[in-house]
């Protein structure tokens, strides 16, 4: 049948039916072969005449030989002439025997085998007749052998020759047929392939084409079952499919639309919340944000975020965005249990509760509300239920599973955000706390011994004045003069500490400040060495380490008597700070300096935390030399709330500032 645009589908699957290369096998088969006989038959026959023509040369060879002996005879020595004999022998064997690798062949036949044993019997015949060593005369009477000698090796190669002719004529006929065989195979493959190939391919190109330009009902006719046929009916089937779907197109491409729509409300969703408890510093705002993005994520009526305590027993409403204001007030705080809300402890993934399924049980406030669908969304961390998000729907609602997906991922983001505000919280306080300490024993390590000297100061004044001891009382007079001025210089001393910020890039800046107000305070002038490039320290490490340099400055401020100081910093391999003074010094064997006792006890502790080594070398009349050397350390990390603690630290010692001294604050 031939191939068209009708479509056929009746094609019996009972007759056999062969497959494209099946059919193109079976056609070119038969040529192949015969090809191949054509080239056998060829090589057989060249093979053949290549041993023939050697055979012949041979032969030919066998005439010269003989002329030559001939010629020898009674000339030459008789080594000479037995070399030439056993060549004629030589020449002989070859011929009876064959050389394949050279290759020689004799066409052997009744005619050459005679022809070939009539040359060895005269060539027996001629060596019994000629005689070795014999007069010239007698030579002479060897011409005639010689010539009926020379005649039968003549006999072989016509013989000979007769069978190359009628190889050759055998070549030239198999060159022939099998030129024949070619054009004729290759007309026939043409034809073949024209009606096997060609003529579908064109068909189908032509249904493609108006199937492109637009016409889905093209259909391509099955006229065979090969693998032509299985691409017709697939083209038939695609073609069916295509129109079909071309049918319903615009309906799926909105369904589509708006699924991608409701996938990007979702992603924004989850992106905002993201955003928001990132950003969010404090639990009611991120409470009352997260209650606002769900409600607008699933269009629901109104939404509510319970917080549950330790036991799940109550539910604290922190934060609803459509909640009537009643209800929210009555029922800010629920037990679990009391009503639908409230989820139990083993309780898991989101509830829908169809209110309007509930008759009279369903509770009073939902009810007048006019709610029919309520879902609650229990609030894990970690298998630890934290709460729970209810939403509100006046219609009857059906949570999908991609809705239950988005509200599952939301609640997890809201636990983790409640999480981390709760652990930045307790580490605000702990930074508050240990800043707090820190500030509770730089008091009691300085004012308070100073105050504790001035208290007794003033007992001794009481009893000067009791006894009336004029001399006695400005004695004491000049002590607490002298302690009040400590104290003071202690407290600016402390406020010089507060105010001192760090960078968290580099610590050079407040070194620098540092110095400066040193400077300013005792006029002693001081220089900062800077050595190697290093990794910043964590502004952690360096408030500790800044407060060491200022004790030490402090202590040089008070009793060294110094007339310059020196501070060097390395910051390779590891941190190293050494402050050095050119001042008076001191035995480090002694223990009886109870003032700089504190300072240096104060700075230990300090390098102990930090787990640093902290030595002090000193000696008489040569100065004394503080080294901090930190522990090495990876990479700089940003301690948590540092920012918090120094706040709170200043909020804390603001106080001290305005008791302490009006103008303190000026330096």
């Amino acid at each position: 049948m031939a191939w068209g645009t009708g479509y056929i589908a009746d094609v019996s699957d009972t007759t056999r039916q062969w497959s494209l290369g099946a059919k193109l096998a079976l056609v070119g088969l038969p040529f192949l072969l015969l090809g191949l006989l054509t080239s056998a038959l060829t090589l057989w026959v060249s093979s053949q005449l290549d041993g023939a023509a050697a055979a012949v040369n041979e032969a030919g060879r066998l005439r010269m030989q003989t002329v030559r002996i001939a010629w020898l005879a009674g000339r030459v020595e008789p080594a000479v002439l037995d070399a030439q004999v056993a060549a004629f022998d030589a020449s002989l064997a070859l011929l009876r025997n064959g050389a394949p690798e050279r290759p020689l062949v004799v066409p052997w036949d009744d005619t050459v085998r005679a022809r070939f044993a009539a040359v060895e019997a005269g060539w027996h015949a001629y060596r019994s007749q000629w005689p070795r060593g014999a007069a010239p005369a007698a030579i002479a009477a060897q011409e005639a052998a010689t010539v009926d000698l020379v005649a039968r090796i003549d006999a072989l190669v016509h013989a000979t020759e007769a069978h190359l002719a009628r190889y050759t004529s055998l070549m030239h006929l198999l060159q022939l047929g099998l030129l024949m065989l070619g054009v004729i195979g290759a007309a026939v493959l043409v034809v073949t392939g024209y009606r096997f190939v060609v003529e579908p391919v064109v068909v189908l190109k032509q249904a493609i084409d108006r199937l492109h330009a637009g016409d889905l009902g093209v259909r391509v006719a099955i006229a065979s079952r090969d693998e032509f046929g299985a691409l017709a009916d697939g083209f038939n089937d695609m073609a069916g499919k295509l129109q079909a779907l071309y049918r319903n197109l615009e309906a799926r491409v909105n369904e589509k639309t708006a699924e991608l729509k409701d996938q990007r409300e979702r992603l924004r969703t989850l992106y905002e919340v993201s955003t928001l408890v990132t950003h969010s510093s404090a639990l009611a705002e991120l409470a009352a944000g997260f209650v606002g993005q769900v409600r607008h994520a699933v269009h629901a009526d109104a939404a509510a975020l319970r917080w549950a305590d330790d036991d799940s027993e109550r539910f604290v409403m922190l934060a609803s965005d459509g909640v009537p204001d009643a209800l929210a007030r009555d029922e800010h705080c629920i037990r679990s249990g009391d009503c639908h809300c409230g989820i139990a402890p083993g309780q898991q993934g989101a509830r829908v509760i169809p209110m309007h399924a509930l008759a009279g049980d369903g509770p009073l406030g939902c009810r007048h509300a006019g709610w029919s669908t309520v879902v609650t969304v229990p609030i894990r961390l970690k298998e630890r239920l934290l709460g729970e998000l209810d939403l509100f729907f006046h219609a009857r609602y059906r949570l999908g599973d991609a809705e239950r997906t988005l509200l599952d991922a939301l609640t997890a983001h809201l636990a983790s955000g409640i999480e981390n505000l709760r652990v930045v919280a307790l580490e605000k306080e702990a930074a508050v706390a240990q800043e707090r300490g820190f500030i509770a024993r730089e008091l009691h390590d300085s004012i308070a011994q100073s105050l504790a000297f001035l208290k007794i100061q003033v007992q001794l004044m009481r009893d000067a004045m009791e006894r009336g001891d004029r001399t006695a009382m400005a004695a004491v007079l000049a002590e607490i003069d002298l302690g009040v001025k400590e104290s003071h210089g202690n407290v600016r001393e402390l406020l010089l500490s507060f105010r001192t910020r760090t960078d968290p890039e580099d610590i050079e800046g407040a070194l620098r400040t540092t110095l400066r107000k040193f400077e300013q305070q005792t006029g002693v002038p001081a220089e900062l060495t800077l050595h190697g490039q290093g990794l910043p320290l964590a502004p952690d490490v360096q408030v500790q380490a800044l407060h060491i340099v200022q004790e030490a400055l402090s202590n040089v401020r008070k009793h060294a008597g110094a007339s310059g100081v020196r501070l060097q910093v390395w910051r390779q391999p590891v941190w190293r700070f050494e402050v050095h003074d050119d001042g008076v010094g001191f035995d480090t064997r002694r223990d009886d300096r109870s003032e700089t006792h504190v300072g240096l006890r104060i700075m230990a502790e300090r390098a102990e935390r930090l787990g640093a080594r902290f030595s002090v070398e000193s000696s008489p009349g040569r100065g004394t030399r503080v080294r901090l050397t930190l522990p090495p350390i990876v990479a700089a990390s940003t301690a948590v709330a540092t920012a918090d603690a120094t706040a709170a630290a200043t909020a804390d010692t603001a106080a001290i500032a305005t008791v302490a001294s009006p103008d303190a604050t000026t330096h």
